[in-house]
């Protein structure tokens, strides 16, 4: 049995157009809890950013987190997390580390601007390039702004379900799932063949 393959294993920071995406260090963590605690960011994100040495401690890992920087600034942070594709127990090593999650927080004062898609986009890329075959991504239904970066990135949407997702509000709400496979993605242009 083989260990799955994680961002530690790629040669960062990696810069696009405008970007630097790197591993986060503990002096990005007061940047990064500011905006992971804006209600408005905090209402849509899997874990409520209360306490800055918690969020820290589970950030810093650098296997699965990247912060997005322009310009010395931190305007965001990813997460790949790379995980077992479902199989049947016969062949259940085949489907180790096959497939990653996508995920992404850009902070308020910087959305609007393309940051996401351009993140994304190379967070897709470093994924195929650690052997995965499939790289996947879900949100709240009513979470516009992650719907578009997933749709301008060129994932498919792949499942629509209704009242599935529990908001810390208490209320079930619609969510979203999207893919994209390897072969459909051109590493060299970073974005979808075709």
């Amino acid at each position: 049995m083989s260990m799955s393959p994680a961002l530690t294993d790629l040669v960062w920071p990696r810069r696009t157009e405008r970007l630097v995406l790197r591993p986060p260090v503990l002096d990005d963590m007061r940047a990064v809890h500011a905006y992971r605690s804006d209600p408005e960011t905090a209402r849509w994100l899997t874990t409520l950013e209360t306490d800055l040495e918690q969020m820290a401690s589970r950030l810093l890992d650098g296997a699965r987190t990247l912060v997005v920087e322009r310009d010395g600034e931190i305007v965001g942070d990813l997460m790949l997390a790379v995980k077992d594709a479902w199989s049947q127990r016969e062949v259940a090593d085949e489907a180790r580390g096959t497939m990653a999650e996508l995920g992404w927080v850009i902070a308020p004062a910087h959305r609007g601007r393309g940051y996401a898609v351009e993140a994304v986009r190379e967070l897709v890329t470093a994924a195929f390039e650690l052997g995965v075959r499939r790289v996947e991504a879900g949100c709240f239904a009513e979470n516009a702004g992650s719907r578009r970066v997933m749709e301008k990135v060129g994932l498919r949407q792949e499942g629509y379900y209704v009242r599935e997702s529990l908001h810390r509000d208490g209320t079930w709400r619609d969510g979203m799932s999207f893919g994209l496979l390897a072969d459909e993605w051109d590493l060299e242009a970073r974005r979808p063949r075709g």
